[in-house]
């Protein structure tokens, strides 16, 4: 019984899955406790290997936790980018921008509340924000801070946003949205129920887009 186990070790590390069994143990550990869970070396205890064989894919937990940022940051995309595909972009380019707008700072806040754990792993290591992401499986590849921008370049397009105004939006309405998740999942609205905290995103979003917007409504 034991020769199988090890048999199944010695494979999974020679067809080169070692690496990701890694990164996807780290996710677990991200989802259960945040960046100061992800631990090197209970990694390679889930993994099945020992912590030597880690090393030939990360030198430290540092480059653990900055792969498995990477991922949490590709999820945070992909959960915008679910939002944003629930729009649709109809007969009024205006109205399709703004909703756009929105469904960005609705899906990030969403995954704020769905995932906390990966939410904090996600800026735990801080990389320039506009910066690829080497993990970034989201269908467009763009990380969540290109996002905004794409969502903001099309109110632009639309009408709705200066050239002027446009210039470094993308700082005011992620920092909007990013300090309210802040004060759910760190500050004094932790007790806040959840549903409270969506319809409170909404209002949110609804009043930065709004403030940004130089057409009315």
């Amino acid at each position: 019984m034991k020769k199988n186990v090890t048999t199944e070790k010695r494979k999974t590390f020679r067809h080169g899955d070692l690496r990701n069994a890694l990164v996807t143990a780290g996710l677990e550990m991200a989802h259960a406790g945040g960046p100061n869970a992800v631990i090197l070396r209970e990694a390679t205890r889930q993994a099945g290997v020992s912590p030597n064989a880690a090393y030939r894919h990360f030198a430290s937990q540092a480059e653990l936790l900055d792969a498995v940022r990477s991922a949490c940051l590709s999820r945070l995309a992909a959960a915008i980018e679910d939002e944003m595909k629930k729009q649709r972009p109809g007969r009024d380019p205006q109205a399709f921008a703004r909703k756009s707008l929105r469904a960005v700072g609705i899906g990030y806040l969403g995954f704020a509340m769905r995932e906390p754990g990966m939410f904090r792993t996600a800026f735990s290591v801080p990389p320039a924000v506009d910066s690829p992401n080497p993990a970034n499986m989201a269908s467009m590849g763009l990380n969540p801070f290109q996002l905004l921008s794409l969502a903001l370049d099309h109110m632009q397009q639309s009408g709705l946003l200066s050239k002027k105004d446009r210039k470094d939006a993308e700082y005011l309405a992620w920092s909007s949205v990013h300090g309210l998740a802040l004060l759910v999942l760190e500050g004094p609205l932790h007790k806040m129920p959840k549903e409270i905290v969506l319809a409170l995103g909404e209002r949110l979003v609804v009043m930065v887009e709004r403030g940004l917007a130089t057409q009315p409504l």
